[in-house]
């Protein structure tokens, strides 16, 4: 099986993992999972993660071929429209989306010039879905449970799981945001988890588990399997729903999901810009 090359880049205010997927054969690449650098206080944001992601594509000379997101993420603003600027590619996500879109359209009360049908990305993907990057053959898996639009990337012997699991000893996603649903994920982790042994897993997110000093972004298969705190083999699945529903009953909302949302929602854009010419932002009151 084919082992693309993995530069990960790591975002720690967000605690995010960015990864750029080479075809070891060819300059193709793919870039899953970017971030746009956000000061909330402030309301300005800023390109210093992007550039560093696209500094090594131009070092490397790479083709751009896709743009990817995992989910339509809750703690971090995505930089693909500035990466598709620059770089070109194609955009992707789950063909869920339609269905974020409209819970989040109406949460935000959006409008009726908000697309809700995904049309902000190229690619809308599904279940059993290919495509390429130069010579390597990238799957789809649908992996819901942390969001209806949550997919698994699997390309040779990487899989890119998004918020679905992460490092063996901190666990897995919680469930507790709209169209989340904790028996889904358990069904979902399982397909991955059904992936060789071999498999590398590649998180979008680490926070450092306790007695952990430094972050961490790939397992494999067999790891998760043997030694995930949450869903190791032998876990069921009503014990599982019955830890993550009690578990996530306990967190907190993450810092930037309402800037998140209003933004990854439109593919990465900003919602469009007021009769003054500014771009806002909204805030809805004990609505989340």
């Amino acid at each position: 099986m084919t082992s693309p090359l993995v530069t990960h880049f790591f975002d720690e205010p967000t605690n995010t993992f960015s990864y750029v997927v080479q075809d070891p054969d060819s300059k193709a690449c793919a870039i899953l999972d970017s971030v746009l650098d956000f000061d909330y206080a402030a309301g300005r944001t800023d390109v210093r993660s992007a550039e560093e992601i696209i500094a090594h594509v131009r070092e490397h000379d790479l083709d751009v071929e896709w743009i990817l997101e995992t989910h339509v993420h809750a703690d971090h603003l995505s930089a693909a429209p500035y990466l598709h600027e620059r770089l070109g590619g194609k955009t992707g996500i789950g063909a869920n989306i339609t269905i974020v879109q409209d819970v989040f359209g109406k949460a935000f009360n959006a409008g009726t010039e908000f697309a809700r049908d995904g049309s902000q990305f190229d690619a809308l993907f599904k279940e059993g879905d290919t495509f390429t990057i130069g010579g390597l053959e990238g799957h789809v898996l649908h992996t819901p449970g942390h969001t209806p639009a949550c997919l698994t990337y699997v390309i040779g012997d990487a899989a890119f799981v998004g918020d679905t699991l992460f490092m063996p000893d901190f666990g897995t996603a919680r469930c507790d945001f709209p169209g989340g649903d904790a028996r889904a994920l358990y069904q979902s982790i399982q397909k991955v988890l059904a992936l060789p042994p071999d498999t590398r897993l590649f998180m979008c997110h680490d926070y450092k588990a306790p007695q952990r000093d430094v972050f961490k972004h790939e397992t494999t298969v067999a790891e998760q399997r043997a030694a995930n705190i949450h869903v190791h083999d032998g876990v069921s699945e009503d014990d599982f729903v019955r830890m993550r529903t009690e578990r996530d009953a306990t967190l907190a909302m993450p810092k930037l999901i309402i800037p998140s949302v209003q933004v990854n929602m439109r593919g990465g854009d900003m919602p469009p810009a007021e009769d003054n010419g500014q771009v806002y932002l909204k805030v809805p009151v004990n609505k989340l």
